[in-house]
């Protein structure tokens, strides 16, 4: 099962992030018929044009004429440039406003470079006039906004993992079972991004789930899929464990506890996660491809992390290690707080009042 899920991961090294866009539609929409229209009769840039913005570093700190002139010749003498335009000047004149046109789509990785290059102060454009130049738009929005969510993702699921493993740990008294259940957890997300990335980038099964091009994956999904996941993977762990905890605690041989702990929460586990892949699937069949995204990475990441993890390798690993899989040391048992998630000490405090009370009931009787 773990190398399964490994394979299924792969894909997720080449996952690319980006806002979907009209070469990502199908090919009967509107949007994708406009957007090759486009591209056939005046490139693929036109589609997504750059506003660059221009201000004066040098001592006359103004645009004149020769400069916007000067600037205009130099961005069309790139490569990766078709066409530059001034769009206009501010009354104060130390600032110029440019639209320009990249030879590649919004979504290409060229279109990226563009975006970087033109904003290094080092480029050759703001070196040779004196200038700084910034780039905004539709199309750089977009880039910055999947550059940042895919630098914040691994520091996101960082934090999951640490909390994860420390709530847990409180939760469980154990050191075996917050590992096991967050590294479980960590694969299944794994899996369910590269599942994901095969499915809408790759374009494997694309005629089944109705779109016929594959495309960048929405920017702020993979955020969005894993705090929704991590939850219900919990919520299923807790489901589970808690179970096995409890026939354990009450004198039951940890293989046996995990088979009575399974007994009692495998059914409903199976009935959540069951009910929550039918809703999410519901919208993988939206004529929306960025819905689409989200409702197959919800209900794939929800059948592989319950039906794989959960009912599958948590249970097998409980029972493989054994007592060990209760084992928290000494010097970490006293630093943690107990929460007494049984109700153990609760129900120990309410036996103990009730004795107290039938005492004083008997010592008033005589």
């Amino acid at each position: 099962m773990v190398a399964i899920l490994g394979v299924m991961a792969i894909p997720a090294a080449s996952m690319n992030l980006g806002i979907p866009t009209g070469a990502t539609a199908n090919q009967d929409t509107a949007a994708r018929q406009s957007y090759e229209a486009v591209s056939h009769g005046f490139g693929a840039g036109f589609n997504g044009p750059l506003l660059v913005t221009a201000e004066p570093t040098g001592t006359a700190g103004r645009v004149t004429p020769e400069l916007t002139a000067k600037l205009i010749g130099e961005f069309q003498h790139r490569d990766d440039i078709v066409l530059a335009a001034p769009v206009g000047v501010n009354e104060a004149g130390d600032l110029a406003v440019f639209s320009v046109i990249p030879t590649s789509g919004p979504s290409d990785e060229a279109t990226s470079d563009l975006v970087k290059s033109l904003r290094e102060p080092s480029n050759a454009i703001a070196q040779n006039n004196q200038v700084r130049l910034g780039v905004t738009g539709f199309t750089a929005i977009g880039i910055d906004m999947s550059d940042k969510l895919a630098d914040v993702l691994p520091l996101y699921l960082g934090i999951i993992i640490v909390l994860s493993v420390l709530i847990l740990m409180l939760v469980f008294r154990s050191v075996v079972v917050p590992i096991k259940a967050t590294a479980g957890f960590l694969l299944s997300i794994l899996a369910t991004f590269g599942a994901t990335t095969a499915v809408f980038q790759w374009g494997w099964l694309g005629g089944l789930f109705g779109f016929d091009t594959g495309g960048p994956l929405m920017s702020f999904m993979p955020i969005i899929v894993t705090g929704i996941l991590y939850g219900l993977a919990m919520d299923y762990e807790v489901f589970l464990v808690s179970s096995m905890r409890e026939a354990h605690i009450h004198g039951q041989p940890a293989r046996h506890s995990v088979v009575h702990g399974f007994d009692q929460a495998s059914r409903v586990v199976v009935a959540a996660a069951i009910i929550m892949v039918a809703v999410f699937s519901g919208f993988i069949f939206s004529h929306d491809i960025m819905i689409k995204q989200i409702g197959f990475a919800l209900a794939a990441g929800i059948l592989i992390d319950a039906f794989v993890v959960r009912l599958t390798l948590v249970p097998a690993l409980m029972a493989l290690f054994g007592e060990r899989a209760w084992w928290l040391p000494r010097w970490l048992d006293r630093l943690l707080p107990d929460l007494d998630v049984e109700g153990d000490k609760l129900l120990t405090m309410l036996n103990q009042q009730a004795e107290a009370t039938d005492r004083q009931h008997v010592e008033v009787r005589d």
